[in-house]
């Protein structure tokens, strides 16, 4: 195939994602970006001039293997998800206290942020639920 082909496709694909990598490196890049410049290459590909056949095996090989790494990964947040409410279940009625002793009091809620939990204590109060948190 040749690299004007590829260019066009990427540059039909999202050119926005393909400049953006360029800029900063191909680390931004996602699973998305990779798989639209996948199937614009493939698109564009002329199909009385196939590529190698190894070549075009292994793109298809690519496209199912970040397809799967997607659907995983969608699991996988699921599962934290489902644990951290699990956790946050048998946090609620028991006291904590902050890392610092600080603040001391009963958990009334529990608010699952993306990066974390929040305990929301029967007055008002929150605690960061990190490395340090005691709970009795």
């Amino acid at each position: 195939m040749a690299v004007t082909s590829t260019q066009a496709a990427g540059q039909s694909a999202g050119s926005s994602t393909v400049t953006q990598a360029a800029k900063s490196g191909f680390s931004a890049l996602d699973g998305t970006a990779f798989l639209k410049l996948l199937i614009a290459q493939l698109k564009n590909q002329d199909p009385t001039k196939p590529v190698d056949p190894t070549q075009y095996v292994a793109q298809l090989a690519q496209f199912s293997s970040v397809e799967q790494a997607v659907r995983t990964n969608t699991l996988i947040d699921g599962l934290i998800t489902t644990t951290a409410i699990s956790q946050a279940e048998g946090m609620i009625g028991r006291t904590v206290s902050s890392a610092d002793g600080s603040v001391v009091g009963k958990v009334a809620a529990v608010h699952i942020l993306s990066d974390g939990s929040m305990a929301i204590l029967d007055d008002g109060r929150e605690i960061k639920l990190s490395s340090g948190v005691k709970v009795f």
